[in-house]
């Protein structure tokens, strides 16, 4: 399998799509997902091209494990979370949908399951309120 440069997160890298950003470095973007399994929810990707976990390389992958944990400890205070989830999938039958690696962080209160996957999308005004809260405390 080969890296596709055409895919959502290259574009959104490239500046050729919005996307409500919270965090960036030389190496890694951090920006929220517009189809929330809840709120704050927010992708961490490598800026290099990585199709996935099997062809990221190693600095790469620790650059992104890095600011994923930046941003569950951000978003405890951020959104009051009481636990973070933090999912990563490869290929299609690993339930890879954007073929470029990201991870997922989520933060999590008890007794409240995550919405079904794809199956909402988050008003622009909810994000960008959202996002001003959680660089807020990444920035603090």
């Amino acid at each position: 399998m080969t890296y596709d440069p055409g895919n959502i997160f290259a574009k959104i890298l490239r500046g050729e799509l919005p996307a409500y950003r919270v965090y960036e470095d030389e190496r890694v973007l951090a920006f929220l997902d517009i189809m929330p399994r809840a709120p704050g929810h927010t992708l961490v990707i490598p800026k290099a091209p990585s199709r996935n976990l099997l062809d990221v390389a190693p600095d790469d992958l620790a650059a992104v494990a890095a600011v994923a944990q930046k941003i569950a400890r951000a978003q405890m205070s951020a959104f009051g979370a009481e636990g973070i989830t933090v999912t990563q999938h490869n290929e299609h039958a690993g339930g890879q949908e954007v073929f470029h690696l990201h991870v997922h962080v989520i933060p999590r209160h008890t007794g409240i399951e995550l919405k079904p996957p794809l199956s909402y999308k988050e008003t622009p005004e909810v994000l960008a309120e959202q996002a001003a809260r959680l660089s807020s405390v990444l920035e603090g």
